[in-house]
């Protein structure tokens, strides 16, 4: 049998959390990984991880949001490591508040990275899934996609990215690539940890009261998410495209 080439994926985000997580089981199952992050030494701990179980990866660092960064940022992976064909468009920022406090600067900066910065990772990197014939991209949108008090621009954005991952869907298909979502509820990361600081509550008791909520009476882990995005990137998921995924321990309406 001929074998399969290395698969070249690029995780945005991922120094950490949920980023961090799926770069580590993408180089765990074959692939070479190039951790992204706002800066290359964000990834390096990751890169670290991944290398000391034997995988091959490489930190880059790009502010997702600014087109320049994006280009050069492909461009050393592209070098590194090989073309991209499975993307993961992970980056993302929280500036939480309610609409009448919410300045245009905490709307702009979350939209941006989000919503632009995945446009801008997956229009730099189609040009080589479309010469391989063959691609994978996974955006995180979330369940605040369906409206979330205080997050009406992560709300808007996580929204954003499910409108683009289905007209993705829809315009690269016929290249062999395939454009899923998966959209986490309460998973535990840094993030989270964040939130129930600023409502004034222990991580602790933040996550009881979520699980409380959740219907297999849990919260999410990251490699919950890892796993959903691993088989969304596989050989085997080439006939499942245009999809939100939730991955929230329930239904999600």
């Amino acid at each position: 049998m001929k074998a399969m080439p290395q698969r070249i994926a690029i995780v945005t985000g991922a120094a950490r959390g949920i980023g961090a997580g799926t770069a580590k089981r993408l180089a765990s199952e074959g692939m070479a990984v190039a951790v992204l992050d706002l800066k290359e030494g964000d990834g390096e701990q990751t890169v670290a991880e991944i290398e000391k179980a034997g995988g091959r990866a490489i930190a880059v660092g790009a502010d997702v949001s600014k087109s320049d960064e994006v280009q050069a940022a492909v461009e050393q992976v592209v070098a590194g490591l090989g073309e991209p064909t499975v993307l993961v468009n992970n980056a993302g920022v929280t500036r939480d508040n309610l609409l009448f406090k919410m300045s245009e600067n905490d709307w702009d900066t979350v939209v941006n990275v989000h919503l632009r910065g995945a446009f801008l990772m997956t229009r730099a990197t189609q040009k080589y899934m479309v010469n391989a014939k063959w691609g994978r991209i996974v955006n995180l949108s979330s369940v605040s996609a369906t409206g979330n008090r205080g997050q009406v621009n992560y709300s808007a954005a996580k929204a954003g990215l499910q409108g683009l991952t289905k007209t993705l869907a829809i315009e690269l298909g016929k290249f062999g690539i395939t454009a899923n979502a998966v959209a986490p509820g309460f998973i535990v990361t840094d993030m989270t940890a964040a939130t129930a600081a600023r409502l004034g509550m222990s991580f602790e008791d933040f996550q009881a009261a979520g699980a409380a909520q959740i219907p297999v009476q849990r919260v999410g882990q990251v490699a919950d998410v890892a796993a959903a995005i691993s088989f969304l990137v596989s050989e085997e998921a080439g006939f499942i495209s245009g999809q939100v995924l939730y991955i929230a321990g329930g239904p999600v309406s």
